[in-house]
């Protein structure tokens, strides 16, 4: 009954069964793996951040550049502030507002963007406080440079003069005189009437859409898998009714006429011969 497993179709339907379920496991777990490495990166970032508070702050030239070891560290640098930004549309406890961004002119002669807090509304330079003069040291968290459109970055174009939509070096670099580092810092305390402005986790760290996508593709993947044993179970189940209908007595007509299948017993239809013969 089962001889038609060795025929040349079952033996190409065979193989590709038996080659697409490892390929779908493997595949599915791999997506899994990537999710559970997503999981424990995400509780990396949030030990390493409540760590990084309670860390002394480094020169800032030891914490450069910035990667997912030193993002969030507490650094700290030393120069005069020049000019003075505003980063308009970033929330802050579920409120619209903008960031205060003032360019700390270090010894070196780099710029280090400096987040000194956050107000509430529209940005307005009338309303953000000037940057306290002469030389200062300033402490905060150290930052990677922001990519507009991404983690709730505004991509937006064509602000006003004295704004900019992100905080990074190649977007800073068109706005001021000077070299600027391809890093910030939030500061733990904010200026005057200001909220200081949290750290933010690093980048691919988060429980964010690509980690819940790594978990859905393990669903289809694994759906996958379930689907081609169902298929291929359907199609034997088939070929085995094939068989005992066989053996039972019926077959095809014939491959000619195309009809569908009789008794052998049954008996064929007279024709206008027959029917002259028996007159």
């Amino acid at each position: 009954m089962y001889r038609f497993l060795l025929t040349p179709r079952w033996w190409g339907i065979n193989v590709f069964v038996l080659l697409a379920i490892p390929f779908c496991v493997f595949m599915g777990s791999w997506q899994l793996s990537r999710f559970e490495a997503r999981v424990d990166d995400h509780r990396s970032a949030g030990a390493q951040a409540a760590k990084n508070k309670r860390e002394a702050a480094r020169p800032l030239t030891e914490l450069l550049p910035v990667d997912k070891a030193t993002v969030g560290r507490q650094a700290t640098a030393s120069g005069r502030y020049g000019e003075q930004l505003l980063v308009p549309d970033r929330e802050l406890d579920g409120k619209r507002g903008y960031y205060v961004l003032t360019l700390l002119r270090t010894d070196d002669g780099k710029a280090l963007p400096v987040v000194r807090g956050w107000l509430p509304g529209d940005a307005d330079r009338a309303e953000a406080p000037a940057a306290p003069t002469g030389k200062v040291t300033v402490t905060g968290a150290l930052q990677a440079s922001e990519v507009p459109g991404e983690n709730g970055v505004p991509a937006q174009g064509g602000l006003p003069s004295g704004q900019t939509a992100a905080i990074s070096a190649a977007t800073l670099v068109n706005l001021v005189p000077y070299d600027v580092y391809d890093a910030w810092v939030t500061l733990n305390k904010a200026d005057s009437v200001m909220k200081p402005v949290p750290a933010t986790t690093p980048q691919d760290t988060g429980l964010d859409l690509k980690a819940f996508q790594n978990l859905g593709y393990t669903g289809e993947w694994f759906v996958f898998a379930g689907f081609v044993v169902f298929m291929w179970f359907r199609l034997f189940r088939r070929e085995v009714e094939f068989v005992r209908d066989a053996e039972l007595g019926l077959v095809p007509d014939g491959a000619a006429d195309g009809g569908a299948p009789r008794q052998t017993g049954e008996q064929p239809s007279e024709g206008p011969a027959q029917e002259k013969a028996n007159a």
